[in-house]
Parts: C-alpha cells; structure tokens; sequence
C-alpha cells in the first residue's frame, strides 16, 4: 500500500502585478504533478526555489487544496477526509515559528499535547520521552526564548511526534542550523525512519538527500523530472566530470565565456567573500583544465581541482541551475 498518491495535482494562485494600474495574474505552482510513495519509505523531494515543493507538502498536510487532481494520505482524501488525514500525519516547516517562547520547552510539550488530543494519563510520560529523544532533557524547564535555533528545531520535531503519527513531513527542517545542529536533527529523523516512520522530506541541501533519502523526486515549474534512488539519479551524469576553479575577480564576461565553450556542459558559480568558486560539468575532465584556463584570461585563478559528478550535480544537470 502506498503511504502518499498525487494524480494530476494542478494548483493555481491568482496574483496581482503592478503598481498603479493591477493587472489579476495566475501563477502555476503545480502543473500535473503525479507520485506515489509507499508505506515506511524516507522520500526527499527536490527543485529549486518556486518549483512546487512546499505547495506539495502544504495539499498533502491538508492546508492547501489542489485546484484540480486528487490526492490521498494513507487512502485518505485531502479534500473529501482532511480530519482522518490530520489525525495520521505530523509536518515540521523550518523556520522558528509554531512555539511559545515565554513558556518552558516541557510546557510546551503539554500544552500541544492536549491540542492533538493525546489522553491526560499519558501525557507526562510522552512528554518525557520526546524531550529525551530529541536532547532537551537537561533544558526541559527553561523558557523556550533562550533555545538556539537547533534547540527550537528540535523541540518543533518532538511537538509534531507527540500524537505518534504515521507519516512525517519534513519542510527544510535543518535551513539555517549550524553543523552540529543539523547532524543531531537528521540522526533523530532516520532513527524515526528506521522504526517504521513513513517521511517526506524536502532540502536544497543535496548531500543531505544523499544520505538519508531512499528515493528522490526532482520537480521544476510544477512537474516531476526526474524520480529514482540517489545511485540511479548520479547515473545519469557518469559521463560527466566537474572541474572546480576557485577564481578571483571574476566576470560576468569571462563566465558567459566560459559558457560558450563546446565541452561545456553546465556552469554554477558560488560566491565566496572576495572569491567565486567556478564549477563546470563536461565529459573532458582533466583534459578540460588547460582550455577553461585559457578562456578565463587574465582572472586570477587559485585551487584547481577535478572530481566525479555528484548528486548536486545530477541536479544542476535536470534543473539548470543550484540555490
């Protein structure tokens, strides 16, 4: 049985442009989007900004509804069956929002706990053993508004654990944690994958879906583009090899150059305080150093290096472009 089915979502939102004169505009999120996964899978989701990820998430944790389509959660339908759905799911959207801060991390706990619904006999003992799972057993009883970001993350997976769901959504849970933060977050999420949590997990970190993700959907402007395991999607750039130029002073000029020539397969530059990190795909590999080399004149050019195409760079391939 599969946890998850989308069958030709469409989503539409009206907009406005202008300023003096507004002129009604209708933006495409989602433009017949169809998937399925199945019960007890870790699933990421992937596209770039505006492709359709978190309106995905948002109809299938019913808040939004599919203009057109349908789509169901555990057999459920997400118009028709939204309250059977809500009592099944838990979703954690990245961003520090959804807490009470003048309230301690336990009080928290309590209070959501009454919110879902969870019967006041075990109430206590979930809240102890979510703050366990999650780290926060030493800052149980601290206000909530001296947390760090990491903290607060973690305590919004605990909130969202407290009614024992059985399909977790994970909106870019680790955006903006530091490391340590992130690594102690993702080991508590495949610990619930390995336990026989359903999770759906979107990311722009793309070593982070390497990792923990068993199948990757990849969705531009609204339409699935590529779906498969994270060995299956890197082969489709096996014939390929990166060259990574760290340069400094850099331009648009000497880039659109680069751009133009025939081995090159695709560009994506990064902005490094005073340097940019120039990283081509092409079938030359180390062959390709010495003509890129010349092609960038008279920039400054420090570290050179050439590696296999990863994950990232599957991505780079499918979409054109990387946040």
């Amino acid at each position: 049985m599969n946890a998850i089915e989308l069958h030709d979502i469409h989503r539409t939102f009206e907009t406005t442009t202008g300023t003096i004169r507004r002129h009604r505009k209708d933006v495409v999120a989602l433009d017949g989007l169809s998937l399925a996964v199945p019960e007890g899978e870790l699933f990421g989701l992937l596209g770039p900004n505006g492709a359709g990820k978190t309106t995905t998430i948002k109809i299938l944790t019913t808040l939004l509804i599919p203009t057109s389509g349908t789509a169901t959660v555990r057999g459920y339908d997400v118009v028709r069956e939204a309250k059977q759905i809500r009592k099944r799911i838990g979703f954690v959207f990245g961003g520090e929002r959804g807490l009470y801060y003048r309230l301690s991390g336990a009080d928290n706990l309590r209070y959501f706990a009454e919110l879902y619904g969870v019967a006041p006999r075990e109430i206590g003992p979930r809240v102890v053993e979510l703050l366990a799972l999650v780290g926060l057993t030493d800052r149980a009883d601290e206000r909530v508004e001296g947390y760090s970001r990491g903290m607060k993350q973690r305590l919004h997976l605990a909130r969202t654990l407290l009614h024992r769901p059985e399909i977790l959504f994970l909106d870019e849970p680790t955006i903006g944690l530091d490391p340590i933060g992130a690594r102690e977050l993702r080991k508590i999420v495949t610990d619930l994958h390995a336990n026989g949590t359903t999770i759906v997990l979107t990311t722009h970190y793309l070593f982070e879906a390497d990792a923990m993700c068993q199948r990757i959907g990849v969705i531009d402007h609204g339409h699935l583009v590529a779906l498969g395991t994270p060995s299956e999607l890197k082969a489709n750039v096996t014939d390929l090899g990166v060259v990574e130029l760290e340069v400094f002073g850099v331009e648009a000029a000497d880039i659109e150059r680069l751009r133009g020539l025939e081995f090159v397969d695709s560009i994506v530059v990064e902005q490094r305080d005073l340097r940019q990190l120039v990283r081509v795909q092409t079938r030359l590999a180390e062959q390709a150093v010495a003509p890129l080399l010349a092609a960038l004149g008279g920039a400054q050019v420090g570290r050179v290096a050439v590696r296999e195409a990863t994950l990232e760079d599957a991505y780079v391939r499918l979409v054109g472009r990387v946040e």
